[in-house]
């Protein structure tokens, strides 16, 4: 089988600050643009499973079978409501993961080798947020590592230890792992502070901002209680647009 084109994982060790959003609403519109895509939900918290209307109770295999068990991951993998985006799911269950892997020969690679003969054109890895073996094992199987950062006062604290992570995986376990990009997320554009955070960004990350912010919006905070991603709950909103427009910027950067 083809081996899959692009992987990306959604990393901040921050909690709160957007990625399962990021997550599910890009997939969604990349999915919605022909591409076929996976989300791999690596939170135990299962947000994203919940966030694409799958009862993360009620499921056989997850991610945590996949890794821990040694389950065959296409057995886990389950249709969302979108066409061309597939949920590789996860649960509570996936919080002992860590321990239970930590004893296992390649522990950092279990996931690269889980994801290596499926066939999606993108896989979209929701991190926890946390710089443990599920994100090392994420970082591993990935090309690239996208970082979502809320415009608040503490943004950049905690980015430079994401980044020597990434650094150090880079070196040691995954030498094609690169930066896809920086996106502002949960941007109240009337502070002078979420301005301020964002010139601050655009210092450190020159070249790897994506030109999308993605606004403070109700629309897209009442989605995921819906099961729903914003294309599909409110397409005109100002999230909607906003991840729209991030799906495009990413496709360029994946496909230049």
């Amino acid at each position: 089988m083809q081996r899959v084109s692009k992987i990306i994982s959604i990393a901040n060790q921050k909690g709160g600050v957007g990625k399962t959003t990021t997550a599910i609403n890009s997939a969604s519109y990349l999915a919605k643009s022909g591409r076929r895509v996976l989300i791999v939900d690596l939170d135990p918290q299962g947000n994203t499973t919940s966030g694409l209307s799958i009862n993360k109770n009620a499921l056989k295999s997850t991610v945590y079978d996949v890794l821990v068990n040694g389950d065959n991951s296409e057995t886990a993998i389950v249709s969302s409501r979108v066409k061309n985006l597939d949920i590789l799911p996860s649960n509570s269950s996936l919080a002992a993961a860590e321990i239970e892997m930590s004893g296992a020969e390649s522990r950092e690679s279990i996931l690269k080798k889980a994801l290596e003969a499926l066939d999606y054109e993108i896989i979209i890895i929701d991190c926890p947020p946390s710089l443990g073996l599920l994100t090392i094992n994420s970082f591993t199987a990935s090309d690239y590592v996208m970082i979502p950062v809320q415009s608040e006062y503490f943004a950049l604290e905690g980015l430079s230890e994401l980044l020597n992570t990434i650094k150090r995986v880079r070196a040691g376990l995954n030498p094609r792992l690169e930066l896809l990009g920086v996106v502002v997320t949960m941007h109240n554009k009337r502070t002078s502070l979420g301005e301020q955070v964002v010139a601050e960004l655009k210092k450190h990350f020159p070249a790897k901002m994506f030109d999308t912010i993605v606004p403070r919006n109700i629309r897209l905070a009442e989605a995921p209680s819906h099961g729903l991603p914003i294309s599909e709950y409110d397409k005109f909103s100002k999230g909607s647009q906003a991840y729209k427009k991030l799906a495009r910027e990413i496709e360029k950067r994946l496909y230049k």
